[in-house]
């Protein structure tokens, strides 16, 4: 018999513990994230210790939702979103089609220039891995500060009636994204598909009244392989196999 079990995390999800960054903001707020957006990719929040809240921007809008300990938010693709650290703010992000944001589903709110092509934005987005840490902190600050201010553009022009912004980032993005379509398309076959269809093949063996999978049950433990990567939000730790 051909197994039926899918080996990943439960859902082909991603989860990473994410402490937001405390550096002041430009916009004179105690700390916060790097704004950007996912294409084909819902993020989730479970919010395990301090306080700050999530700024969100659509075409419906700009929106501010507070966040504390117990407090689970998400929001579909499509979505720019900023995290304000208003003391201490730690969450459990929990990220759909695992891979895919780590391939490069995510687009930070940078100025239109460095859009237009994907080495352009490859370089305005790298923190180099082969420098002191205090080296990479700046760069990740000066990476946040340049999207939060194309960010407060987006949402001020959006809030005044005027769509036309925030489209073209929506286009820039989409079409940055464009030449890795077929490898994303790959890891979603492997993962999201892989454990839906794995389900799907469960419950047809049940209602055969065959419950052969069940005997190949296995339980599978692990901690964090990369802790303290600067992050676009936060230092994250990253766990093996989500």
């Amino acid at each position: 018999m051909v197994s039926a079990a899918y080996d990943g995390f439960p859902g082909a999800v991603a989860v990473s513990r994410l402490r937001v960054y405390d550096w002041p903001t430009p916009d004179g707020r105690p700390g916060g994230g790097t704004p950007h957006l996912h294409l084909t990719c819902s993020e989730g929040y479970v919010v395990t210790a301090g306080r700050g809240t999530v700024q969100t921007l659509t075409a419906s809008g700009f929106r501010e939702s507070p966040l504390g300990p117990g407090t689970v938010a998400w929001f579909t693709p499509g979505t720019i979103h900023r995290l304000i650290n208003d003391g201490g703010l730690e969450i459990t992000v929990v990220m759909q089609n695992s891979g895919l944001p780590e391939a490069g589903d995510a687009v930070l709110t940078l100025p239109q220039d460095l859009l237009a092509e994907p080495d352009t934005y490859a370089g305005a987005v790298r923190i180099p891995g082969d420098v002191p840490e205090a080296e990479q902190a700046a760069v990740a600050r000066a990476r946040r500060d340049l999207a939060t201010g194309r960010f407060r553009q987006l949402c001020e022009a959006t809030e005044s009636g005027d769509p036309k912004p925030l489209a073209a980032f929506h286009r820039a993005a989409a079409e940055l994204v464009r030449p890795r379509l077929d490898a994303w398309e790959q890891r979603w076959r492997e993962g999201a598909l892989a454990a839906a269809r794995a389900t799907g093949t469960q419950l047809d063996a049940l209602r055969r009244q065959d419950a052969r999978h069940l005997a190949e049950a296995r339980v599978v433990s692990t901690g964090p392989t990369v802790q303290g990567r600067f992050g676009m939000c936060g230092r994250l730790d990253v766990y093996p196999g989500t």
